[in-house]
């Protein structure tokens, strides 16, 4: 599966580009569609401490960046690159109409991102010591 998301890495570029349209909208997208209401975005889960919406998406997206630069030298960029995105974006929501800046929202893109970066630390350690 990891060599599917590495022969393929439109996938990943897809999906930031999904993650942006969606993020950048002003209003929900999603709402639109499924609701006919801009103004009303689905909830996956409740809400705890941090946007469980926002821990889902970055997760997501981690998850096929992991998968796709899994054995690349760009995997440390990778990893720059999807906490700054998780930062600039929730920051973009100041001056979205409609959208604002939410310190829940802002947690959850970078707890999304953090997760699977320590779940891909100790896997490569667990790799390497098999080796």
């Amino acid at each position: 599966m990891i060599n599917f998301f590495s022969n393929y890495k439109f996938i990943f570029y897809i999906s930031n580009f999904i993650l942006l349209v969606l993020y950048l909208f002003p209003g929900s997208l999603i709402g639109c569609f499924l609701y006919n209401d801009c103004q009303l975005q689905p909830q996956l889960t409740k809400d705890f401490l941090v946007s469980t919406n926002h821990l889902y998406a970055f997760g997501l997206l981690s998850i096929i960046g992991s998968f796709t630069y899994n054995n690349s030298s760009k995997l440390n960029f990778l990893n720059i690159y999807l906490i700054l995105l998780s930062i600039i974006l929730e920051i973009s929501h100041i001056f979205i109409p409609i959208r604002s800046f939410e310190l829940s929202d802002l947690f959850g893109n970078l707890l999304g991102v953090i997760i699977v970066l320590i779940i891909n630390y100790f896997y490569k350690k667990y790799e390497n010591s098999q080796n």
